[in-house]
């Protein structure tokens, strides 16, 4: 097995096929944090846990002697770090108890080692067989207060990854209120040449990456807006000084949860860090009666030596094969159209019917129908939550629209955003307890919306019945789920006062539930997750929804960082890419139409314009895309991708490839953002075999792979701004 305990020096080692964790089992009964990094052979490691002393002001479990040495809480490296009970960093747990002191201190109890992987009930996470992980779970014991936390720990052995997520237990007679428990604490004994790396952003500029030398003190990432949101991702990372893309440590952190989170990285005096990864503390108490547990969301935790590059594509397997899941989860994705930049909400059935007839006959296979179909929607003011065809824009309803969009042998697709609801629509009337509220506060109102209560099962029951009554009456194959605000006075009208903090994860618990109802009523359904863009891009919505809508903003210059600071940690597979307008609707840069393409294809690929104002020119241009869409689907979404030229790093250029797993195939992507005058366009390749011989499609030249790699290949073309060029490599021996 890949964990094993050794029960000489108590240590738990969990090994996979590139890296090493270890836990030891102190004399006082505490979990110390050994190591974790490349692999190493040795299971005594209790070494590590040496510190020497710093003083009397330490607080120590006991006076230091030859048969009790120097141990304290605030020096060690501890496993899963307590609050209240000598240790003063950052805390992954902490417990109020009746009394009103929030003091926590665990000490190991029992463990078990077994194969596969346990579900967590009702939240998403990884997923796997018995040959593919193996699950650790360490049962601690605080004495005093009576409360139980389990730590699990999973590991990969074919990937450098380990999940990580506790559950606490209330195992004594009194009512306690949890008032932090993290997923994962990880304690490094020496950070003093790490970088911090982050996605930060906004609506229209998602996951932009920032990398700065991790500093003494606390820095970090959150959110409290009820979702993962744009400001921030629940990705961090940290990486040596010197790590490059394809050298160097790189040490990566993804929580799954698309609710309020906070992950920080704390250096100390003497250089070392801890990482604390999980819900976010601030507004949250989950109050636990006897004999209740509370379950935290799960964290995934990869490490590679072969530097960002390496840490990325560990991510993107686990995610393409472990998180993603059901009818869509390898299954080519049909290419769509959606009409929002080609109509907005001035459209109806003649219309879209237009639209779908053109894109039918250029390759295009799935129209959506976005905002607008419904109630009395007819922009932004009114509707949401009146889930009923609007009837006066869509004669004959959307069975026979439907009908006509599926004889041209497309799909059809529609846009919901359930979690809303409008100031001005009959739901809002009817139950305006169903909002989220905080008695005698005035509610906030964002895009003329209210939020609904998704702790509420009245609500969901609704929503649910809403969403199957428009499935059963029309052939719909996808859903684009949106979510366009964030959640303020975020009270529920059936809690009582004592439980009106646990309603952020309440809220996200129940969007779970109406989620996995959803897909086990239409196993066959596709769904996009959407947030004004890429507002909730986290790995929560991979194990719904196996493609994301990456940003709000399409303009493919502007999503050459959007998709690269994707890129760092899901995979292409997951990015909702599309071809759009030009002018661009969201900062009116005019951009060829080839490398919109170009840009659109790191991704699951469609179209945001009116095909029916395309020359005949465009249109077979379109046509070409659609075509290396299908010729190249494999290697884009199933191979691995090694990023060649950041966007941001002197904003001329930008360089991607993929490369199939036998080596025998490559892509590779080139984009001129601004150009020089006689600028020279040399790009060195990765991942290929140096001992094979690569045909470049494009050229018709044939080079080895280390001379692609280590000479690289001569782009011998004048490219100016926004030019971009595709080429295909295939083995030929």
């Amino acid at each position: 097995m890949s964990i094993q305990f050794y029960p000489e020096n108590k240590i738990f080692k969990l090994d996979t096929n590139s890296t090493s964790y270890a836990i030891q089992i102190n004399k006082y009964g505490y979990l110390l944090h050994l190591y974790y990094g490349a692999a190493v052979s040795d299971s005594e490691l209790d070494y590590l846990a040496y510190t020497c002393p710093h003083g009397a002001h330490f607080p120590r479990v006991e006076s230091e002697t030859a048969e009790n040495p120097f141990f304290s809480k605030d020096l060690h490296r501890m496993e899963y770090s307590c609050n209240g009970c000598g240790d003063f960093r950052g805390s992954a747990l902490a417990i109020k108890r009746s009394g009103g002191t929030e003091d926590t201190d665990i000490q190991y109890v029992s463990h078990k080692i077994y194969a596969g992987k346990p579900k967590i009930e009702g939240q998403p996470a990884t997923y796997a067989d018995e040959e593919q992980a193996t699950t650790l779970e360490i049962l601690c014991r605080d004495n005093v207060s009576g409360a139980e936390v389990t730590l699990f720990y999973s590991v990969f052995e074919n990937l450098g990854a380990m999940t990580r997520h506790a559950i606490i237990h209330n195992a004594s007679n009194e009512v306690m209120e949890v008032k932090r428990a993290l997923s994962a604490c990880v304690d490094f004994h020496d950070a003093s040449d790490m970088d911090f790396i982050h996605l930060y952003g906004g609506a229209c500029k998602e996951r932009l990456f920032e990398r700065s030398p991790l500093i003494y003190g606390i820095q970090g990432v959150s959110s409290k807006r009820g979702y993962s949101s744009h400001m921030q991702n629940p990705f961090v990372a940290l990486c040596s000084h010197d790590a490059t893309e394809e050298s160097g440590d790189a040490y990566g952190f993804n929580l799954v949860y698309t609710g309020n989170f906070v992950a920080t990285a704390e250096m100390d005096s003497d250089s070392g860090a801890r990482v604390l990864l999980g819900i976010n503390p601030e507004g949250f108490t989950w109050r636990l009666e006897p004999d209740e547990s509370f379950v935290t969301p799960e964290a995934v935790m990869v490490y590679s030596n072969e530097g960002l590059g390496g840490m990325s594509r560990i991510f993107h397997k686990l995610y393409r094969n472990n998180l993603c899941r059901g009818y869509w989860k390898t299954r080519k994705r049909p290419i769509l159209i959606n009409n929002w930049e080609a109509t907005y909400f001035d459209f109806n059935e003649e219309k879209l019917y237009d639209i779908a007839k053109t894109a039918s006959e250029l390759g295009i296979e799935m129209l959506v129908m976005d905002d607008g179909w419904f109630g009395s929607r007819n922009n932004s003011h009114s509707g949401l939550g009146d889930w009923f065809v609007n009837e006066e824009k869509l004669k004959g309803g959307l069975g026979k629209l439907t009908e006509r969009v599926n004889a041209l042998g497309m799909k059809f697709g529609i846009w919901f955003e359930p979690e809303m609801v409008s100031k001005r629509s009959e739901l809002i009337s009817a139950h305006p307890e169903w909002v989220l509220q905080i008695p005698d506060r005035h509610k906030s109102i964002s895009r003329h919306q209210y939020v609904l209560d998704m702790s509420r099962a009245d609500v969901r029951d609704y929503l649910f019945e809403c969403i199957k009554a428009v499935l059963d009456n029309a052939n719909i194959a996808y859903i684009k789920w949106d979510f366009n605000r964030s959640l303020t006075e975020a009270g529920s009208a059936l809690l009582g006062s004592e439980r009106q903090q646990e309603v952020f994860h309440r809220y996200v618990l129940g969007l779970y539930e109406l989620l996995e109802r959803l897909l086990n009523a239409y196993p066959e359904l596709l769904l996009e997750g959407c947030a004004s863009g890429g507002g909730r891009f986290d790995p929560a919505w991979l194990y719904y929804a196996p493609q994301i809508w990456a940003s709000d903003d399409s303009d493919a210059i502007e999503r050459l960082d959007i998709q690269y600071g994707t890129s760092m940690c899901y995979p292409t597979s997951t990015v909702g890419a599309h071809v759009s307008a030009c002018p661009n609707h969201q900062v009116g840069r005019t951009t060829p139409l080839q490398t919109r393409g170009n840009v659109a294809l790191a991704g699951t690929f469609g179209y945001e314009l009116d095909l029916t104002k395309l020359t005949d020119e465009e249109k077979e241009i379109v046509r070409k895309q659609c075509a290396d869409y299908h010729k190249y689907f494999d290697v884009i979404h199933n191979g691995n991708l090694y990023r060649l030229i950041s966007p941001w790093k002197d904003r001329t250029k930008c360089a991607w490839m993929y490369v199939s797993d036998d080596k025998r195939e490559a892509l590779v992507t080139y984009v001129v953002i601004r150009y020089r005058i006689f600028q020279r366009n040399y790009l060195r390749l990765a991942g290929l075999d140096p001992n094979k011989r690569y045909l470049n499609e494009q050229t018709g030249q044939i080079l080895s792979g280390d001379t692609l790699m280590r000479a690289g290949m001569n782009i011998q073309e004048i490219l100016k701004d926004y030019d971009s060029r595709v080429y295909h490599f295939i083995a030929v021996d």
